[in-house]
């Protein structure tokens, strides 16, 4: 959900994408937190990738359709349980993906079945602050989010 959800091309027919920097921070957050982070996502695009790389997280998994299978291999590569992971998304090749997560997101512009399929509807739009709302979500009830903000440098929150 790092995107909106919409293509963009530019004059020479190059694809393009927008992200939300509070989004980027957010995982940067959740590393902080140390949290593994990682972006599945059905299309190959350079874009993501470059984002990817330059937030360095955990995994960049691109061009898988196969949500639910793609989300089990992630989880066995760091010896973790599907269950154990939250995730988020929006249309319905992600469907498979919500249903074996131990916590399921969607952004308020979901479709409606990944909204039904959803533990928690976010009201933050994707590509428009849903992953940092997430990761808000997940750390406070943690109880991480006071010691993470303050890593870096102000005081803590309450």
């Amino acid at each position: 959900m790092l995107t909106d959800g919409r293509l963009y091309y530019g004059a020479d027919g190059e694809p393009m994408a927008a992200f939300d920097i509070k989004d980027g921070l957010g995982l940067k957050l959740a590393q902080r937190a140390g949290l593994k982070v990682g972006v599945l996502s059905g299309r190959l695009s350079q874009a993501v990738t470059a984002r990817t790389t330059e937030l360095k997280l955990d995994a960049a998994i691109l061009g898988r359709l196969d949500k639910g299978q793609a989300l089990d291999e992630f989880a066995a590569a760091r010896g973790t349980r599907a269950e154990e992971i939250a995730y988020i998304g929006d249309d319905v090749p992600d469907l498979p993906a919500l249903q074996r997560c131990g916590l399921g997101f969607s952004p308020s512009d979901a479709v409606a079945e990944v909204r039904s399929a959803a533990h928690r509807v976010l009201t933050a739009r994707g590509g428009r602050g849903a992953v940092r709302e997430a990761v808000e979500l997940i750390l406070r009830a943690r109880g991480d989010w006071e010691r993470v903000v303050a890593s870096f440098g102000g005081p803590p929150t309450s």
